[in-house]
């Protein structure tokens, strides 16, 4: 797989502020208290799973924004090895995922095609962190969102779907083709299946936990 230089992996939209904070981690038995509500943005290119991914580990039923493909955007949508997508979101997707008593994960799926990206900027505010799935068959789709969240210090750890099962590279193969530094969590995982996706999003509360206790230092 060819590696990507991180400055000219794919366009992003303008710069927006956040002002992320990470959760709490654990602390002694106490007065019992409302869970901590954390806000994450499932994201990358068209057709890579997100939906999917909301709707295999969310507890309550997803709130969807999806709408027939038609003839109409065949010039704007790169279909190339999704031919059998039939679907795509236009808006977002909503999940909610408990990991712990003290802890409730808000998820909220982003819109893949290039014409929807000014949507990213209003769902990334608040963001705690960020899951940027990748289609192994042509991962160059997710580029952009892996700039979007770099340009604007967003934590993210990168999930590797395979479809169909399927996983011809190595994490290590993945990092180098997208150029993620050594920090960078990559993970293989079906976004078909539940405890996979919750692995993920696991990951990612532990680095955003681990990161903030460093800035803490």
């Amino acid at each position: 797989m060819a590696g990507s230089d991180p400055a000219t992996r794919g366009t992003s939209a303008p710069e927006t502020p956040t002002t992320p904070r990470a959760p709490r981690a654990p602390g002694p038995p106490g007065p019992p208290q409302a869970p901590e509500a954390v806000k994450i943005l499932i994201a990358g290119g068209f057709g890579v799973g997100k939906t999917t991914m909301v709707g295999s580990v969310s507890e309550i039923v997803p709130l969807r924004t999806e709408e027939p493909l038609t003839s109409a955007g065949l010039d704007v949508d790169d279909l190339d090895g999704i031919e059998e997508k039939r679907a795509t979101t236009v808006a977002l997707d909503f999940g909610r995922i408990t990991l712990s008593p003290e802890l409730v994960l808000y998820l909220f799926g982003t819109p893949g095609q290039q014409r929807f990206w000014f949507m990213w900027n209003d769902l990334a505010i608040g963001a705690l962190g960020a899951v940027v799935l990748i289609d192994v068959r042509r991962p160059e789709s997710s580029f952009a969102a892996v700039d979007f969240f770099e340009r604007r210090g967003i934590p993210f750890v990168v999930g590797v779907n395979g479809f169909h099962g399927r996983h011809p590279y190595t994490p290590e193969e993945i990092r180098d083709a997208l150029a993620l530094p050594e920090r960078t969590p990559v993970l293989l995982c079906d976004a078909r299946e539940r405890t996979s996706c919750r692995d993920v999003l696991i990951t990612l509360i532990d680095e955003l936990i681990a990161s903030s206790a460093q800035d803490r230092r």
